[in-house]
């Protein structure tokens, strides 16, 4: 807690909250940030690829598809994990 201070003649003061023992600074507490940022550079790259070969990667509740040019889903399937997205551009 800061001293009371006065700016314009109105006074007033600023109190941090502290943290609860054992517990990081909230700001500080990112759980998944990195692995989350991992996957959408992993998405990034693939889909780059996709396009490098003439294909389409589509995202939806299910999963990823891939579509070819004449707009098919690639194997009939719109639940593709990455890996196994990956797995279909190396195959093409």
């Amino acid at each position: 807690m800061s001293a009371p201070r006065t700016e314009d003649g109105v006074p007033h003061r600023r109190e941090r909250l502290s943290v609860p023992p054992g517990e990081a600074r909230r700001d500080e507490n990112w759980p998944g940030a990195n692995e989350a940022k991992k996957e959408k550079l992993r998405r990034n790259s693939l889909q780059r690829r996709a396009r490098a070969q003439g294909f389409e990667l589509r995202h939806s509740d299910n999963g990823y598809s891939l579509l070819d040019p004449a707009r098919k889903r690639v194997d009939d399937r719109n639940d593709l994990t990455l890996a196994e997205v990956e797995s279909c551009l190396k195959r093409s």
